[in-house]
């Protein structure tokens, strides 16, 4: 009898690497057959060094073309029967939407993680509209949909685009707090903010650099650091001529992405996230456990991570004046007390986002599907064994 398979659909295999690492490892332990369906980049190598096989799918993560979608579910059917899996974990929209389509009607049964909305639910327009009825569509079937904040969830639900009955809720991916560890702050040097994002207009880069040139107005010395990359292919991508503008001004530092975000965030004395929506942003979660203050926007999924005044402090959604007031806010503090707040950071990451527990209801969730009879009448054990 094969191992259970389970196959988990993403729109980059960076973000397996990245964010279910964990998450893979501990279906490996168990035996599973792990399968990793993903555009391929250059982080193939990593994951299947996780002991995941990877197949390729090519798919416009940010394209809107019927036809292309149409494509996509093709390929997402001609997978699922070729490989027949007992579980589909889908995350990000077009998995969710169109490889979910493609596991029902394989008879594959399905897991959703909505990691957030992004901008089709940023900007109200026929986009929006459609997305919806494809959620609806996608979802009706599923075993469990899973949210990373319960804004989310009460907004799919009052739109009935999934019954409350199915629902459930995820710290966001987790964070590893053997790896992102509390660290106190290097004294006797420059104050230093950090961004970790994508660089796009929806994450408030452009607030970011704003808040910036006023901020070093009032404290010259202080760094800004913005660390992401660039995406041409996303037309919310910042341009690399605004970027370099950015760092020839002084205003910004920037830093290319890498696996490098534990020490930056390690010489940081706050990291800042001005984004309009989020899930649960796993940029706040890491500097959390890190024990850093956090300012963010006053929104979806940053609500999850910030408690104002505790753990840091909001700013108005697309208000470069009150993020750089929230910023200052940081800076004037005392160090004892900058410290005292990266301490009830850490701590919330402790007690809320141990990437152990996030892992813990996947695996539930899975034994559920796992311990269910087939189509055929076996019923599969989570170790592989027929009952």
């Amino acid at each position: 009898m094969r191992p259970p398979r389970v196959m988990i659909a993403i729109n980059t295999t960076w973000n397996v690497v990245n964010f279910r690492a964990g998450l893979v490892r501990a279906l490996v332990e168990r035996g599973c057959d792990v399968i990793a369906l993903t555009p391929p980049d250059e982080h193939v190598s990593s994951l299947e060094a996780l002991g995941a096989r990877h197949l390729p799918i090519h798919m416009q993560a940010q394209g809107t073309s019927p036809v292309d979608d149409l494509r996509l579910l093709g390929r997402y059917l001609a997978v699922l029967r070729a490989e027949r899996p007992d579980v589909f974990l889908g995350y990000t929209i077009k998995p969710n939407v169109y490889g979910s389509m493609a596991a029902h009607l394989v008879g594959v049964p399905v897991i959703n993680t909505v990691t957030g909305l992004g901008t089709a639910f940023l900007r109200a327009g026929w986009m929006t509209r459609v997305v919806r009825v494809l959620y609806r569509l996608a979802l009706s079937r599923s075993r469990r949909v899973l949210f990373q904040n319960g804004e989310d969830r009460a907004l799919f639900t009052s739109l009935r685009m999934v019954t409350e009955a199915r629902t459930g809720l995820v710290a966001g991916s987790g964070v590893d707090l053997t790896r992102f560890v509390m660290r106190a702050p290097v004294p006797g040097r420059r104050f230093r903010f950090l961004m970790v994002a994508r660089l796009l207009g929806d994450k408030g880069v452009r607030e970011y650099a704003e808040a910036a040139r006023i901020v070093k107005a009032h404290h010259p010395r202080i760094e800004v650091m913005l660390m992401g990359g660039l995406d041409a292919r996303n037309p919310d991508s910042i341009p690399p001529d605004e970027l370099r503008g950015w760092i020839d001004e002084g205003v910004l530092v920037h830093v290319p992405p890498g696996d490098t975000v534990a020490q930056e965030m390690a010489a940081a004395d706050c990291v800042v996230l001005p984004s309009y929506r989020e899930g649960a942003p796993r940029t706040l979660i890491e500097a959390s456990a890190i024990g850093r203050p956090l300012v963010a926007t006053d929104v979806t999924g940053c609500r999850e991570v910030v408690e104002e005044g505790v753990t840091g402090y909001f700013c108005r959604p697309r208000d470069a004046a009150d993020l750089a007031r929230a910023m200052m806010q940081v800076v004037q503090m005392d160090p004892d007390e900058r410290l005292a707040m990266g301490r009830r950071s850490r701590a919330k990451a402790e007690r809320e986002f141990d990437e152990g527990r996030v892992i813990a209801r996947y695996l539930e969730e899975i034994d559920t599907i796992l311990a269910r009879p087939r189509a055929s009448g076996n019923r599969t054990s989570p170790s592989g064994a027929t009952r």
